[in-house]
């Protein structure tokens, strides 16, 4: 016996012997048809593929494209021809979700005509709340700062299951959600109730069960925006934010999110183009350094999965670059995977042409751009190769069935009602006695069909959402002369201008009721007002029904404000 266990493993360590010593495979020793579908282990075959990439399939793999019409443009269409490795769905083009799907059927047939057969990542913004680029019958979400006042996790994870059931539907596999930036600034109008809130680690905690629901759901979700856009309230679309604040105040607050997240192995991080000068002296854009996207999220914090830039024709990125094909080269220095424009890039542009250039001068930006598309291809065929990925080519006459969806729709209304927060309460619950006769002004119509059906017989004032000082001045003088004929008005705020209406009915002896349908930081000026409400969306029907029903009785409200 123990003469037969000695020769099994005398014999098991010559065959280790001559398997290391066999010469290693080489480039060349795969078929010369290999391409993305090919059944080998995804490492090797990324390897193998990128080996044998032209320069231009290279540099076009890294790239990611939007388009501005209703249907993509020719020239787009020549961008995959070439290699594009991505395209953006933004919001300007969604609104005929059943064309959007058409489009990106053929976005993808054109991209399995390659040399490779590499399908394209299609990504959106469909954060939820006010974030939506995918419209159409898509669903109006109550938002994370309605899922930071709930509280719960699973509130997050159902989330991002849904809002991922419903984009991939069209065939979008990969979203720029979910939002980490802490709600710090309560004054940025940029982030707002984007934020799930201002704890670090609760927003780590939300953040990765969102992440989680959608990659159940079978779309990759992209964690933004690295390191954090909560402490300003400056647009890097129009402006490079400055952050000043010192390396131990952002390791404990911005860091923490991000480190919840690469934990649960995020597969993607999108930079932000903003400046924290006291953590990296340059004052470079952390999207464009190299301390922020290598040394530190790479390398300190152990990031293997994708960096994806914010848009590069965003004023943030530009002005310090000085231009946009130097941003480019930056970016993609820094330790960038994907580089995102808005607007489609004409073929002979600088920001190709310099690019592709450096690639045959500087042998080391060359490493650089392969070990990218390297990690983009086996991310590629670990997604698509997986089971659970979008489909390439959609069927557009079951997206009605898909879009909005059903179990979705009673969970959004579900969690709206779990992150009403009720600021002040007043004489809640109000009942047609004790509110008399009730004025609703507002701008959804779907807060007066809620309204209507609850207290009977009430009249309607309607003001634009998006309203402008001549509108507001409009409001002001003539809502008091309105309100005459009410005991009470239910004010819907979600802007500066909605407050100013506010104020304005301020001492008219009326029950004033205030449904505040965005950031709440809106309305700590309005206490003098009998009841608030948060809901935290403005347009989202589940949120205006969800407080409509707590000021009627129906439940108890149980959100809580998700920031100091």
């Amino acid at each position: 016996m123990k003469n037969d266990s000695i020769k099994k493993i005398f014999t098991f360590a010559i065959i280790l012997c001559l398997f290391y010593s066999l010469p290693a495979k080489t480039i060349d020793d795969y078929p010369e048809n290999i391409d993305f579908w090919s059944d080998y282990p995804s490492e090797q075959l990324a390897e193998v593929i990128t080996q044998r990439m032209t320069n231009e399939e290279l540099l076009s793999q890294m790239l990611m494209f939007g388009w501005a019409g209703a249907e993509p443009s020719e020239l787009l269409f020549q961008w995959v021809d070439r290699g594009l490795g991505s395209v953006k769905v933004f919001g300007w083009n969604t609104d005929d979700i059943h064309l959007v799907a058409n489009s990106i059927n053929s976005l993808q047939k054109n991209a399995n005509k390659t040399r490779f057969k590499i399908p394209l990542f299609v990504a959106t913004d469909q954060e939820g709340g006010w974030i939506r680029h995918v419209k159409g019958d898509s669903s109006i979400t109550p938002g994370n700062m309605a899922i930071g006042a709930s509280g719960y996790p699973y509130d997050a994870w159902a989330t991002g299951y849904y809002i991922s059931q419903e984009i991939k539907a069209i065939g979008i596999n990969m979203n720029f959600a979910p939002t980490v930036d802490l709600f710090t600034n309560h004054e940025s109008t940029i982030i707002g109730t984007r934020s799930f809130g201002d704890d670090p680690q609760k927003v780590g905690i939300l953040g990765s069960s969102f992440a989680n629901g959608s990659l159940y759901a079978g779309v990759i979700p992209t964690v933004k925006h690295f390191p954090g856009h909560g402490d300003t309230n400056i647009d890097s679309h129009g402006k490079l934010p400055v952050i000043d604040v010192d390396f131990d105040t952002f390791k404990n607050r911005e860091l923490i999110p991000y480190i919840y997240l690469i934990n649960e192995n995020v597969p993607a991080v999108m930079s932000g183009h903003l400046s924290f000068p006291k953590i990296d002296s340059s004052g470079a854009p952390a999207s464009l350094s190299k301390y922020f996207l290598t040394d530190l999220l790479r390398t300190q914090l152990g990031y293997k999965g994708l960096i994806i830039t914010d848009d590069m024709m965003m004023v943030g990125a530009t002005s310090y670059a000085g231009s946009l094909s130097y941003a480019i080269q930056l970016a993609i220095e820094a330790g960038s995977d994907i580089i995102m424009s808005s607007t489609t890039a004409r073929l002979n542009e600088s920001l190709w042409t310099k690019n592709l250039d450096l690639m045959v001068t500087d042998n080391s930006f060359k490493e650089r751009v392969q070990d990218s598309v390297r990690r983009i291809l086996k991310a590629k065929m670990d997604y698509f190769k997986s089971g659970n990925a979008a489909p390439l080519y959609t069927n557009s006459d079951t997206i009605d069935e898909l879009v909005p969806n059903k179990d979705g729709q009673k969970f959004f209304l579900e969690q709206a009602c779990r992150s009403v927060t009720v600021q002040k309460k007043g004489e809640i619950p109000y009942d047609n006695e004790k509110i008399g006769k009730v004025l609703l002004a507002g701008s959804i119509t779907s807060f007066f069909k809620y309204g209507k059906a609850r207290f009977k017989d009430s009249g309607d004032f309607r003001f634009s959402y998006d309203i402008g000082p001549n509108e507001t001045q409009w409001v002001i003088d003539n809502l008091p002369q309105t309100l005459k004929s009410y005991d009470t008005v239910i004010l819907c705020v979600s802007s500066v201008n909605h407050v100013k209406i506010a104020e304005s009915i301020k001492n008219l002896n009326k029950k004033v009721i205030i449904l505040s349908t965005m950031s709440p930081v809106l309305v700590e000026q309005l206490s003098w007002a009998d009841c608030i409400l948060l809901g935290y969306s403005w347009r989202c029907d589940y949120s205006l029904n969800a407080m409509l029903g707590v000021l009627n009785g129906e439940f108890e409200s149980i959100g809580v404000l998700p920031y100091k």
